[in-house]
C-alpha cells in the first residue's frame, strides 16, 4: 500500500541525482509535474526530446548529429529519440552523474504489449547500467489529467523501501490511474497483460489525392485478469511492473534445441 505517513517536503538533503526524460516532448505537461515533485527530493536534471515522439521504442538516431538547446523552464530539448536523449544525459561530457533515470510522466497508459513500442518505457531501459531501477511512469489517462496524482506516487515510492535494491538491470513499469491521489487504493505489483490485436489502420486520401493510413489505436486488454496491470489500474490500484531487456524465451530452449538436433 501506498503509505500515506511519508510526508514529501523540500529538503536541502537530495537523496539521489534523478536524470529525467519522456517521449511526449520537453514541454510535455506530465514532465513539468514529475520534474516539480522530485526536485523537492532530488538533484534533477531534464533532458527530453524537442517533439513528440510517443510510439519510438528503443530507437537512436544514427544518420546525423543531434543539437541540444536550454529551454526557458531550465531543461533541454534534444532533436532526436527518448533513447536519444537519455543517451546524451548519462554521457560524462555533460557532467551530471545521475544514478537513476525517470521517464514520464507519459500521457497514456504503456500497460501490456504497450512496452514494445513505448518511447517512455525505451528512455528508462536506457538507464538500466544504473546501480539503481529506472523508472518508467504513464497516467492511465481518461481526460482528467491527474499528473500530480503520478507524480506524487513516483516521489513517496523514492522515499520509502520498496525501491531497495533490486535485480541489475532492472527497469520498474508504472502505471497510475487518472483519478485524485487521495482515491488511490493502494500499490500492487503485477505482471504485463496483453493486448489483442489492434484495429485496422485507417486510411483516407490527402489534398492531393495521396492514399495515406493512420496507424489504428491498440486493442484492448485480452489477458488483463488478476494479477495482471490492467486489473490493476482496473480497480484503481498503481501498477508496478519490474521489466529488463533480456527477452529470451528460456521455456522454449528445450524444445528448439530437439528441433535443430533433428535438423542436424
Amino acid at each position: 500500500m501506498i503509505r500515506h505517513g511519508i510526508t514529501l517536503i523540500a529538503t536541502e538533503i537530495k537523496i539521489v541525482k534523478l536524470l529525467l526524460s519522456n517521449d511526449d516532448g520537453v514541454h510535455a505537461p506530465g514532465l513539468a509535474a514529475l520534474a516539480d515533485e522530485l526536485r523537492m527530493i532530488a538533484d534533477i536534471k531534464v533532458i527530453a526530446p524537442d517533439r513528440d515522439h510517443s510510439g519510438a521504442s528503443n530507437s537512436l538516431t544514427l544518420t546525423r548529429p543531434l543539437f541540444l538547446q536550454p529551454t526557458s523552464e531550465g531543461f533541454y530539448a534534444v532533436d532526436g529519440t527518448p533513447t536519444d536523449c537519455v543517451h546524451l544525459g548519462l554521457s560524462e561530457r555533460f557532467g551530471f552523474a545521475a544514478e537513476r533515470v525517470v521517464s514520464g510522466i507519459n500521457s497514456h497508459a504503456n500497460l501490456g504489449d504497450d512496452v514494445l513500442y513505448s518511447g517512455t518505457v525505451a528512455a528508462a531501459m536506457e538507464g538500466r547500467f544504473l546501480n539503481h531501477p529506472a523508472i518508467a511512469v504513464s497516467l492511465v489517462n481518461q481526460g482528467n489529467n491527474h499528473f500530480e496524482t503520478a507524480a506524487k506516487v513516483v516521489g513517496r515510492l523514492l522515499q520509502n523501501d520498496l525501491l531497495h535494491p533490486l535485480a541489475p538491470r532492472t527497469v520498474l513499469n508504472i502505471n497510475v490511474p487518472d483519478i485524485p491521489y487521495e482515491e488511490i487504493k493502494g500499490v500492487k505489483v503485477t505482471r504485463l497483460g496483453h493486448r489483442s490485436r489492434g484495429g485496422e489502420p485507417v486510411e483516407y486520401v490527402d489534398p492531393r489525392g495521396r492514399t495515406r493510413y493512420w496507424i489504428a489505436a491498440a486493442g484492448a486488454g485480452d489477458d488483463a485478469g488478476e494479477g495482471t496491470d490492467f486489473h490493476a489500474i482496473e480497480q484503481h490500484y498503481v501498477s508496478i511492473t519490474p521489466i529488463h531487456v533480456d527477452m529470451t524465451r528460456y521455456d522454449a530452449i528445450e524444445h528448439l534445441n530437439r528441433w535443430v538436433g533433428d535438423l542436424s
